[in-house]
Order: structure tokens, then C-alpha cells, then sequence
């Protein structure tokens, strides 16, 4: 997936590393270090060489309990830094809340519009129509001043999923292209600590969205809650690992004050793997259950999954039925897709699926035959090759509906390895069409 920013485009399918620039004297572990503009611009360029993709200016610390800033002041503090990061050829993105800034920061350079409000305002969503930026469209409920003030949620996952839902479309709706769209789970921004964490430990609800998920964990409170560290400034190693975590778990831009240990951290980032499952013999099942007995062994098929060497299951697609495809004389097939992040080469991770098959009595005397379980390499991140053992990413993928289907499910608009959209094939012309169960 491309995130369109301006003249800049990003490929999301590795870590994007955004630097933090406070321009302010309040942030609340920076506050008042870069007040001055050649302090700025050498500290924006100083995370640039450390590996920063983008710099991300603000000039209002929205921290709890802050009071907001006057645009007039906030466009002092920040406009001519902008300009010279700009100038430079930098990606600057605008940290701001109000049109009037974002309109300002754009037109000196800036390529990308941060705004932790989620574009509410109607005239930062026309700021952003107007222009080809990148936006940040962030949750946050209620304002700075008050947001933790007894945060209250019945599902915080699915109502900050839904809130980022519905203000992405909206600004889809007042004219942004879905490319330019990245969201924000806001973690910190009217969320307790535990509420935090139970949304950035389910940010495969965010990524089923189809945008670039950006995470801003960088010293937040929920850090320390939950590694115990209570000075914001001795966070940065405790972020890291939150960073490493959080990209593992899908998400495509992190924002961060320490550059340099945040991008030694991705650097331990493991492949993403997309398997596909199925089973159409059910090897123990009552008349009339035989569905439910294929499920079965799928799942028994998935804790195995789980006890690989260094392999974590990320996210797993809903079950589908599909009909036989190549050989049409057997059984339906039950279906599903399986995300996970190995640290196992291609073939030693075919090995232990073959291994995990044979557990079940797979007979490979019939290509395409009935089968108790199929496990396939589907896709593996940035790899791409064929010889006799395997070939990647799966020739057939795309024209298997069985795979198509809930493989989109978990990551829409997916590409394989060597840049096939996973869609490129017409329903129609698919094989193996499946129903969700």
C-alpha cells in the first residue's frame, strides 16, 4: 500500500519512522528544548539522518490538561522552521488542529496534515481537499484540557475502530483521495492506560480498515504504566519495544522522539507470512457435521501454528466454504488465511507445515485431491522465488477465490511480494468461489 503525501510517497509495507519536533514550551517531556529555529532545524536534521522518513512540526502541546494555543501564536512558533525544512527537501508534516495553521504550513512546504482532533473541523477537511497532503486522522475523545478526565468506553477497541472509520470516510466524502488517508488510534488521548493497551495490543481491528495505521506511543503514560518507568524522558528503550511491537502487529508509521533506538529497534522487525488453511476431509465427524469437524481440525492445525520456533500468529480471517477447484469430485473445502511474523526462513517454515500436515494424515497421492489439511505459503514479505521445493509468492493465489476472499478480509487491498494485488483477478473469473461461514 502507497501512502500518497504530497510530491512524497510512502510504501507501507516496511516501517515508516516519523520524528517528533515540539516547538513548544509545555510538551510534556520536550517542552521548551527547540524553541529557537536553528535548534529546530538542526534537531529535525540530526532524526533525518538517524533515519527518520518524515519530521512532524508542531507548535501546541496538546498533553492533558493543556490549554489551547491561539493559531496566530502557533503559526510563530513553527512557520519559518517548516519553511527551512521544506527548502531542504525534507517531508514535514504540520502537528495542528486548526485550518488556519495547516493552511499556512502547506502552502511553506509542509507535505502532510497531523491533526489530533480527527479533521471534526469541516475546514481542515476543505484544507486538506484543497491540497494533495498526506492526513493523520487521529481518536481522541473530547479535547486536551479535559480528555482524561474518567475516560469511559463499553468497547474501546471497536468504538475508536468505528470513530476512525466513519472520519476517514468523511473526509473521503469532502474530497481526499483513500491513498492520502492514514489513521491514528491516539493512544494516551482520552483513553486510560489500560484502555490504551488493550487497543495496541488489537491493532489488527485498525488494519482491517484498508488504511496505513500510524502509532504515537513515543512516551506516552501508557509506556511507563506498563513497564514501569514514571519520567516520560527515561521512556525512549520502553517506546522502542512498543514501537517493534505495534509494527508487528500491523502497523506501518511510528511516531517517535528517539530516532536513532527506535530505528535500531525495527531493525529486529521479523517477515510477515500469509498462510492459507484448508481441510475438506473431516477425519472424525457425525452425519451433518462434517463443516464443523473441518473447523475443527483447522483451529487443532493453528495451535500447532503456534508452537513454531519464533512465530507469532497476528491475525486470523473468518472461516469460509469454498467449492472444490482443479479436481471437481470431492468435498467442499472449509477455508481460512493465517497473518503471523516468523523469524523462520521460507523453507525451513515449509518444513514444519508439512510436518504440522503429516500430524493429520495428509496423503499426497492426488494433485489437488481431498485433503484432512492444506497448509500453504500463500506470500512471504519480500521474497521472491522458484525452484523445485517452492515458489513464492503462491503462483495460484490470486485466482483462488478461497484465498482472495479472506485474505481481504484481514488486509484489504493486500500486494504479494512481487506486487500483485491480491484482487487482480475478476470474482468472476475465479476458482474455488467461496461463502463465508
Amino acid at each position: 500500500m502507497i501512502w500518497h503525501c504530497g510530491r512524497f510517497d510512502f510504501d507501507t509495507s516496511t516501517p515508516i519512522v516519523m520524528g517528533i519536533l515540539n516547538i513548544t514550551p509545555d510538551s510534556f517531556s520536550d517542552g521548551g528544548l527547540y524553541l529557537d529555529a536553528d535548534a529546530a532545524v538542526e534537531h529535525a536534521l540530526a532524526m533525518v539522518d538517524a533515519g527518520a522518513a518524515i519530521v512532524d512540526v508542531g507548535g501546541e502541546s496538546t498533553r492533558p490538561g493543556s490549554d489551547a494555543v491561539d493559531p496566530a501564536e502557533e503559526w510563530e512558533r513553527i512557520g519559518a522552521v517548516i519553511a527551512a525544512l521544506a527548502e531542504r527537501g525534507l517531508c514535514v508534516s504540520v502537528d495542528t488542529r486548526h485550518a488556519e495553521v495547516a493552511s499556512r504550513a502547506l502552502a511553506a512546504g509542509a507535505s502532510i496534515v497531523n491533526d489530533v482532533s480527527g479533521f471534526r473541523d469541516p475546514a481542515m477537511a476543505q484544507v486538506a481537499a484543497k491540497s494533495g497532503c498526506g492526513c493523520v486522522v487521529m481518536h481522541m475523545a473530547g479535547e486536551p484540557k479535559t480528555m482524561q478526565d474518567n475516560p469511559v468506553y463499553d468497547d474501546v477497541v471497536a468504538e475508536v475502530r468505528d470513530y476512525l472509520r466513519d472520519a476517514a470516510a468523511a473526509l473521503e466524502e469532502a474530497g481526499v483521495d483513500r491513498s492520502r488517508i492514514c489513521i491514528d488510534p491516539g493512544p494516551g488521548f482520552g483513553k486510560t492506560p489500560k484502555q490504551t493497551i488493550e487497543l495496541m495490543r488489537n491493532l489488527h481491528e485498525l488494519v482491517h480498515l484498508g488504511y496505513p495505521v500510524m502509532v504515537a506511543a513515543s512516551r506516552k503514560s501508557y509506556v511507563g504504566y506498563a513497564y514501569g518507568v514514571e519520567e516520560p524522558h527515561e521512556r525512549d528503550v520502553a517506546s522502542a519495544a512498543e514501537a517493534l511491537l505495534a509494527c508487528e502487529l500491523g502497523a506501518s508509521v511510528v511516531r517517535t522522539h528517539n530516532v536513532p533506538l527506535t530505528v535500531a529497534a525495527l531493525g529486529d522487525l521479523r517477515p510477515a507470512v500469509v498462510l492459507g488453511l484448508g481441510s475438506n476431509v473431516a477425519l472424525v465427524a457425525e452425519p451433518g457435521e462434517e463443516t464443523e469437524a473441518k473447523i475443527a481440525q483447522i483451529n487443532l492445525a493453528v495451535g500447532q501454528l503456534c508452537g513454531l520456533p519464533d512465530t507469532q500468529i497476528i491475525d486470523m480471517a473468518p472461516f469460509y466454504e469454498s467449492e472444490p477447484a482443479y479436481y471437481t469430485d470431492q468435498d467442499a473445502f472449509v477455508n481460512t488465511v493465517v497473518l503471523l511474523r516468523t523469524g523462520l526462513p521460507p523453507k525451513e517454515l515449509l518444513g514444519y507445515l508439512h510436518g504440522i500436515e503429516n500430524s493429520f494424515g495428509r496423503v499426497r497421492t492426488m494433485e489437488n485431491g481431498p485433503r484432512t489439511l492444506d497448509l500453504d505459503i500463500v506470500d512471504y514479505q519480500m521474497y521472491v522465488a522458484s525452484d523445485d521445493e517452492l515458489t513464492l509468492p503462491h503462483p495460484r493465489a490470486c485466482e483462488r477465490d478461497f484465498v482472495v476472499r479472506p485474505l481481504l478480509d484481514i488486509l484489504p487491498g493486500y500486494e504479494l511480494a512481487d506486487g500483485t494485488a491480491v484482487g487482480a483477478v475478476p470474482a468472476a473469473e475465479r476458482v474455488g468461489k467461496a461463502r463465508r461461514l
